[in-house]
């Protein structure tokens, strides 16, 4: 009779990667924000709404077309995009922070998880929220405004991109934060001035050339004003650029995230 050899605990039944770790971690991600949609889902279709409302309200008439286009159309993909990576950085920073508050971010860090993997589990979740936020506003904004994307392949690409940026971005943030708030203090004093200063509203053309060559060096300038090129077909800069500095961006953000799971900053008591 044979002898049985059982599996040794973290044993990866797949090649390299822990496929099923990955995908459990991925999915319970993804289940943070869905089992109450009303808070993550509806609130920034509204949030977004109300943005749209009144800038047009307040400013619109007065304002005439900015950059060939009315002024509504063309704030409607800067205020999309907005809405997509402020959700994409709540979704991982607010799930790193709780489980460190409440104790818990052990459990996270103790199953047979590389950490490629946590970093690629904690990124779905956040990616996958945006991408819901997301498709919320277009369809909204294709039934209210009549605004249908001019590349639609183009503006998918800045919103997964942007929402991967902010899921990074969140990670760090998640990671140095100890309490909530700090938390809250990287969220109003970097996040929001970051999103409100990167041409959501206006045009970096109309700033004098200092505010201008500042507003270049903004990451999330580059992913608004591609989402704007995809959604409305005009934009400030060459979307080609703006890819492939949000391309490097993110890819610094994640080895950045990495490095500091595998160091264990501020996770490890």
């Amino acid at each position: 009779m044979q002898e049985y050899t059982p599996i040794p605990h973290g044993t990866r039944r797949f090649g390299r990667v822990n496929w099923l770790g990955l995908y459990t971690l991925a999915t319970r991600e993804m289940m943070r924000f869905t089992s109450v949609w009303t808070q993550t889902l509806l609130a920034p279709l509204v949030t977004a709404g109300l943005f749209l409302l009144i800038f047009s309200l307040a400013i619109g008439p007065q304002r005439g077309d900015v950059m060939g286009v009315p002024f509504t159309t063309f704030i409607a993909p800067g205020i999309l995009m907005m809405t997509v990576i402020q959700n994409a950085f709540a979704n991982t920073s607010s799930s790193i922070v709780i489980s460190k508050v409440q104790g818990n971010i052990v459990d996270t860090l103790m199953p047979p998880l590389s950490v490629l993997e946590l970093v690629l589990g904690y990124l779905v979740g956040g990616v996958m929220r945006g991408l819901f936020v997301a498709v919320a506003i277009v369809v909204a904004l294709m039934l209210f405004l009549g605004i249908v994307p001019a590349h639609p392949l183009v503006a998918l690409g800045f919103i997964v991109l942007g929402a991967a940026f902010m899921s990074a971005l969140g990670m760090l943030a998640g990671i140095y934060a100890n309490k909530f708030d700090q938390m809250a203090a990287i969220t109003n004093f970097l996040v929001t001035p970051l999103a409100f200063l990167s041409g959501t509203f206006y045009s970096v053309e109309a700033l004098p050339p200092v505010l201008r060559e500042i507003t270049h060096l903004n990451p999330i300038f580059y992913l608004i004003d591609g989402a704007r090129y995809g959604v409305i077909g005009v934009s400030d800069t060459s979307p080609w650029l703006g890819g492939c500095v949000a391309l490097v961006a993110t890819f610094a953000i994640l080895v950045l995230a990495w490095g500091m799971f595998r160091s264990g900053y501020r996770l490890k008591a």
